[in-house]
């Protein structure tokens, strides 16, 4: 599976943050144009910070909110993304989640 490799750090003063799946770094970027797709898909993001603070997040909506905020575009396919998330767990995605939705929520500084 290509990404964005091991050696593009995520720069947090972008808001940006890292989630590794099978060993390949995927930077994470909340830019608007990636926040206002996510919106588009998953609705209110305010509503969707609400609910995963509630513990009410859906897999389906954390994989489609790291979607749009991938870095790069590469030729990864959804679907094989998608897997890969659910592959590597809950516990691997929990950090980088919680960078999104701060962000979303403070936005940057």
């Amino acid at each position: 599976m290509k990404g964005s490799g091991m050696n593009d750090p995520a720069n947090p003063h972008r808001g940006e943050t890292a989630l590794v799946l099978g060993g390949v770094k995927h930077v994470l970027r909340p830019s608007f144009a990636a926040l206002t797709a996510a919106e588009e898909e998953l609705g209110p993001l305010f509503t969707l910070v609400e609910r995963a603070g509630a513990g009410q997040l859906r897999l389906g909506e954390m994989i489609a909110l790291f979607w749009h905020c991938r870095k790069r575009r590469d030729d990864l396919e959804r679907d094989a993304f998608a897997e890969a998330v659910c592959a590597e767990g809950l516990a691997a995605c929990t950090a980088p989640l919680r960078a999104l939705l701060v962000q979303i929520l403070r936005g940057r500084a």
